[in-house]
């Protein structure tokens, strides 16, 4: 029987490749999960901004009407505004980040994709040579 001049490292290099390309899917999985999060929590916070501009419309009409604990009220909605507007940016910046994970991510996986095709060469070629 003839023998094979295959080399043993090409064979720990496509399993060391396959656990890589797992491991790029599992980030995957989980930075678009962090993504999605970060989105849902942007839009709630776009949507309390929103209602908190209108809440605060109202508190002036009803200021100028004489309600007193409208004005007070609308001091509130400034606050809120403030605290809506910062946690709308800080969303923001996470969603950016999340993305930049996930690209990484992807083209770490597309890498690891080539390397698989060519330690797979790489054995075909030795069992054949």
């Amino acid at each position: 029987m003839l023998g094979y001049a295959q080399d043993p490292g090409d064979n720990k290099d496509l399993k060391k490749d396959k656990q890589d390309l797992r491991n790029d899917r599992k980030d995957i999985r989980n930075d678009q999960k962090d993504l999605n999060k970060d989105r849902r929590d942007r839009n709630r916070d776009a949507r309390d901004l929103r209602n908190d501009r209108r809440d605060i419309r109202d508190d002036r009409e009803d200021c100028k009407e004489g309600n007193k604990a409208d004005c007070k009220d609308a001091a509130k909605d400034r606050k809120d505004i403030a605290k809506d507007k910062k946690d709308l940016r800080h969303d923001q910046r996470d969603i950016n980040k999340d993305r930049k994970d996930l690209h990484a991510d992807r083209k770490d996986a597309r890498k690891d994709r080539k390397d698989i095709r060519h330690d797979r060469r790489d054995i075909h070629k030795d069992k054949h040579s």
